[in-house]
């Protein structure tokens, strides 16, 4: 496994990553950071997925910021601006399908909390966009969002999510479902919100999160391989 931070195009100029990938070829995953930032947490999703055989790109949106506190965490997701956020998820993904190593030539995205809204959204506009999965972070979508779904989408969502209740999810499955869109929902009883996160003591759901790692992994290898 070979990991490095790396610069590609987006905004007028460049972004930075994190990039993780496997000796050999493998087919691209753009992982979106939650709202804590680049941290070791992401970084350690992206090193998991090189090692299940992906190139793992990471894009930082805070451009070097990181925190572990929620008030700032709050007020730095805050300040992020979608049309950024959007072009440096494109960025990644035209930077995956450039590099040589990048075989089959497919690119997935997978986000996390803020980054599973994200990633949810910017595949209604996504070019090049093979697969999606989004971790507690699909808002409830319209019918012309739901319509304009570009990759198959994966939901994964925690039973305990107060942010995500039953009706919501429901009612996206049912426009996903009229939209003729490819996609799946999985939701994990008695599972909170970032229940996936493993540095996060009395949250952190390790039969749920093992099952939705499963999940994911084969939703790629389905759509990416």
């Amino acid at each position: 496994m070979q990991t490095q931070l790396v610069e590609f195009y987006a905004n007028g100029g460049t972004a930075p990553g994190y990039l993780s990938r496997p000796n050999g070829n493998g087919p691209g995953v753009v992982v979106v950071q939650e709202w804590w930032g680049l941290d070791a947490h992401i970084k350690s999703i992206a090193d998991r997925f090189a090692a299940a055989g992906f190139v793992a790109l990471a894009p930082d949106f805070y451009r070097g910021q990181t925190t572990k506190e929620p008030d700032e965490a709050r007020k730095m997701a805050m300040e992020l601006q979608y049309p950024q956020a959007e072009q440096d998820m494109q960025g990644a993904v035209n930077y995956l399908l450039a590099q040589p190593f990048v075989q089959p030539n497919k690119v997935g995205i997978v986000g996390f909390c803020m980054g599973g809204r994200l990633a949810a959204i910017f595949n209604t506009t996504a070019a090049s966009l093979s697969a999606a999965v989004a971790f507690y972070g699909v808002p409830p979508l319209s019918d012309e969002q739901a319509a304009q779904m570009t990759a198959p989408l994966l939901a994964i969502y925690g039973e305990a999510d107060g942010g995500f209740p039953a009706s919501v999810i429901a009612e996206n499955n049912r426009k996903l479902t009229v939209a003729g869109k490819v996609h799946e929902i999985v939701v994990y009883p008695g599972a909170p919100h970032a229940f996936f996160n493993d540095t996060r003591p009395g949250i952190y759901n390790k039969v749920a999160a093992d099952s939705a790692w499963t999940c994911t992994l084969a939703w790629f290898h389905q759509y990416l391989k």
